[in-house]
């Protein structure tokens, strides 16, 4: 089959490179997002997926949305089978979706209908979801609508956050892409969602990832997990923005207050509402990310000390 893909973060990679290896299939372009400013200076780099394409001497398209510009007229004149959508991070219009003869499938990290929309993972870990998975559908104008070709579960660890989740994902996975594809060749048709169940989630911002100290210990762990790497849970400490990166569970009786900071050799803890949390990775207002324990040796909070 002739391939148009679409993606843009690391996460896409995976199906990128396996599709161009694949003898059965040419990838005919690459759409991804334009360069993002990143780093300390703020200099645009291309995507991951631009990387990736262009050391594959794949073509690749960059735009920010398609509904008007060169990439959406080259793809409207783009002959190819079908679309494969990976973490893209834009719509496609109605128009388009009908332009590769096979439509556009996407593969879509949850097993649908349960977090449609552009923060699956993410929202799977913040709700404390045991498993989550993936799912590759045909895109519909409708958000994460389509109709589904397969689906796939997989356990949420206790030690996962987003970032480790989603790359778990990208890369055990990408058989699924490849046996959507030999349905349509087939002509197997794809099977509609399930009506019930539907849960959304949208994409996460700093104001969604504010810590909330009353909060159990269990929910304070699933909402920095589910926010790490980026944006990053944080609270404020001293009238300071301070981030929290990565929590464990301490499962010995601290006796802490909620908020309430205590720094030992090794550890940095935190009481919640319910129990204890360990931070184990932290980053201060204008510091480096570092772990906890080592922040609290050169910081040396006071007694008290309360991120609020």
């Amino acid at each position: 089959m002739r391939i148009l893909t679409a993606g843009t973060p690391a996460i896409a990679c995976p199906t990128l490179a396996v599709l161009d290896d694949d003898p059965d299939h040419e990838v005919v372009a690459a759409l991804t997002r334009p360069d993002a400013a990143q780093g300390r200076h703020r200099t645009p780099r291309p995507s991951p997926v631009a990387v990736e394409a262009s050391q594959r001497r794949i073509p690749v398209l960059k735009a920010r949305s398609l509904r008007s510009g060169q990439a959406r007229e080259v793809i409207s004149a783009m002959d190819v089978d079908v679309a494969v959508v990976v973490a893209y991070g834009a719509l496609i219009p109605a128009d388009l979706l009908e332009r590769p003869r096979h439509g556009w499938i996407n593969l879509h990290f949850s097993v649908l209908p349960r977090w449609r929309g552009a923060a699956p993972v993410q929202r799977a870990v913040m709700a404390g979801d045991s498993t989550t998975g993936a799912t590759v559908f045909r895109l519909v104008e409708q958000l994460d609508a389509g109709p589904v070709y397969n689906t796939r579960s997989y356990p949420i660890r206790d030690t996962d956050t987003s970032g480790t989740l989603l790359r778990r994902l990208s890369e055990q996975t990408t058989d699924m892409v490849t046996a959507a594809l030999r349905d349509i060749a087939e002509g197997i048709e794809p099977t509609p969602q399930p009506i019930a169940g539907i849960t959304t989630a949208p994409k996460i911002t700093p104001d969604d990832t504010r810590l909330d100290p009353s909060w159990s210990a269990a929910d304070v762990d699933h909402l920095v997990r589910g926010s790490s790497p980026a944006p990053g849970a944080w609270g404020e400490l001293a009238g300071e923005r301070f981030k929290v990166l990565l929590t464990r569970i301490w499962h010995a009786d601290e006796g802490l207050a909620p908020g309430e900071l205590r720094a030992t050799k090794k550890h940095l803890l935190m009481g919640t509402g319910q129990g204890t949390v360990e931070l184990v990775t932290v980053q201060a207002f204008g510091k480096r990310a570092m772990s906890g324990a080592d922040w609290a040796r050169g910081a040396q909070p006071a007694v008290g000390a309360t991120l609020e």
